[in-house]
């Protein structure tokens, strides 16, 4: 009788050649999407003077990023991450800077910066898809995987926490334009590296789609689980920011307050993604897909019934503690799902879904805050979560036939190699 095998760490994850350099320099063009919205709203507020103009430029920005990702994330697996990212990156950064440089002195017409931050939104490259869609392809133990994509996720909680703080920073001694110069200097060098990365640069494009139409139907219903859950979760986390503020105001505490229990909701989803990533789980990943969603919902719904800021904070961080868990399950079950040559897009689909969900979430509670209770509120986005995972039970399928064991073949077809490939990583933005 054999022994079992021993379960992997983390440390297995980064001993697999060219990982370290890879993923590295992914979460350094990465780090310029945790900067870019707080860059944007500052620079063309101090341009133009108005934060109504700051606030329709940032809407278009994150609008055309989000909504085009599934497009741009086609063109990589079309073209391959070399030939499509790094035309993309030059575009964005190149488009960055200039509505930097526009944005340096006060004065510039609004339109003209709106349509320089449309331009740049159409061309954000999705580093974080081609990142994870790369381990997808790199890593045939599905251990290792999970623990890739953990590791993912928690590095991305990290980068979207540190990146305003950066922005802050530069903007102690310097305009804001020229924090959005850093971001582009930061996206177009991460992506230069990552493609140049010894992992990227075997990973060929696809040049014979098979069975494009069934492809694309199967893909479809298998990706509607993640997608709804996905979107469910972007929905309940995006209207905390605006819930966590409203409940300082009512309750007399100070802006200071509202970071502090904002990094609560973060630290809860980087101990969750350390835990979730570090088990070995016997329930598959589609049967505790909903579980995670109504754990992130029933969290919320019992922070709106917290008496003090002590109790919501914990409540905030319990919540906290089910969302990487739940991106990072979703973004697993999408790329089990996908067919080779297809990782990147079905990757982006679920970065799409948390993405806009979470921009939903904020505008929705922000109609709701000023008419109902703040409980009800809390409730109410909790609620959302809970909807869309109980609505993914009935879009579990049955398990992809590479999912059953530990290890998994290589995929067919044109995307087959024997060394390390690159993998998608999601843009969150």
């Amino acid at each position: 009788m054999s022994a079992p095998a021993p379960r992997p760490s983390y440390a297995a994850f980064l001993r697999i050649p060219h990982t370290r350099h890879t993923f590295t320099a992914a979460l350094i063009g990465r780090l310029s999407y945790g900067m870019v919205s707080l860059a944007v709203m500052l620079s063309v507020t101090e341009a133009t003077g108005s934060y109504a103009a700051a606030g329709t430029v940032m809407a278009l920005f994150g609008a055309t990023s989000v909504l085009l990702s599934p497009v741009r994330a086609a063109l990589i697996d079309r073209h391959g991450p070399r030939r499509a990212l790094i035309p993309m990156a030059s575009l964005y950064a190149t488009l960055l800077a200039t509505l930097a440089t526009a944005a340096w002195r006060p004065g510039t017409p609004a339109p003209a910066l709106g349509a320089l931050a449309v331009t740049a939104g159409a061309c954000t490259p999705p580093l974080g898809p081609t990142v994870r869609a790369l381990w997808g392809e790199v890593i045939e133990d599905n251990r290792v995987l999970q623990r890739a994509y953990s590791l993912d996720g928690i590095a991305e909680e990290i980068l979207f926490v540190s990146g305003p703080l950066l922005v802050g920073a530069v903007v102690q001694f310097a305009p804001p334009a020229a924090a959005l110069a850093l971001c582009a200097l930061l996206v177009w060098a991460g992506t230069l590296a990552f493609v140049l990365s010894p992992a990227v640069a075997g990973r060929p494009a696809v040049t014979k789609p098979v069975a494009r139409t069934v492809r694309r139907f199967r893909d479809g219903r298998a990706l509607l689980q993640p997608v709804v859950v996905a979107a469910g979760v972007g929905l309940s986390v995006g209207a905390v920011d605006l819930l966590v503020m409203a409940y300082a105001t009512r309750h007399h505490h100070g802006n200071d307050v509202v970071a502090w229990v904002l990094a609560a909701l973060s630290l809860g989803s980087a101990l969750g993604g350390l835990l979730n990533g570090a088990v070995d789980w016997r329930t598959p990943a589609r049967a505790r897909l909903p579980l995670l969603a109504g754990g992130l919902g029933l969290a919320l719904a019992a922070a709106g019934l917290a008496p003090g800021l002590g109790t919501l904070t914990v409540a905030v961080a319990c919540a906290g503690f089910f969302v990487a868990p739940a991106l990072t399950t979703s973004y697993l079950i999408a790329d089990e799902a996908a067919p080779p040559g297809r990782r990147t897009q079905a990757g982006a689909w679920v970065n799409t879904a948390v993405n806009a969900g979470s921009a939903s979430g904020t505008a929705g509670v922000g109609l709701l805050v000023g008419h109902l209770p703040l409980g009800l509120c809390f409730a109410l986005s909790g609620t959302v979560a809970v909807a869309a995972g109980l609505l993914s039970v009935r879009q579990a399928g049955p398990r992809p036939r590479g999912a059953r064991g530990t290890a998994r073949p290589a995929p067919d077809g044109p995307q087959s190699h024997s060394g390390p490939q690159a993998q998608r990583s999601s843009q969150h933005g």
